[in-house]
């Protein structure tokens, strides 16, 4: 019989105690019954409390203005979610007629299409 390999730190030493797998070489259990859920996994919402996913379509929900610059990108600006992040400015996208910027999601709304 073969066990998994722990999905925390990759051991090969994982052992069986009951219905639950133990790793020896940082302590992680589970159930391999049970779906893991990766707690570090970004969740990201915008304003109206949608979660945000890469490749998710927004549109400005307020005028923004590009720091640096003398652009205001408008509300309703289209813009394409490229990645998410960990920081301030927690959206990587692509805004339509503006280019690629990062922005925060408490000033983005999640389109439908």
């Amino acid at each position: 019989m073969s066990l998994p390999n722990c999905p925390k730190c990759n051991s090969e030493y994982v052992y069986e105690d009951q219905a639950m797998l133990i790793c020896p070489e940082c302590a992680h259990e589970w159930n391999p019954n049970e779906v893991e859920v990766d707690e570090d996994a970004l969740v990201i919402k915008d304003m109206s409390g949608k979660l945000l996913q890469e490749g998710d379509k927004v549109t400005l929900a307020k005028d923004l203005k590009v720091k640096g610059s003398s652009q205001v990108l408008k509300i309703g600006t289209k813009a394409t979610i490229k990645r998410l992040v960990d920081g301030d400015h927690d959206i990587d996208c692509k805004v339509d007629g503006a280019g690629d910027m990062m922005l925060k999601s408490q000033f983005v709304k999640k389109t439908s299409a």
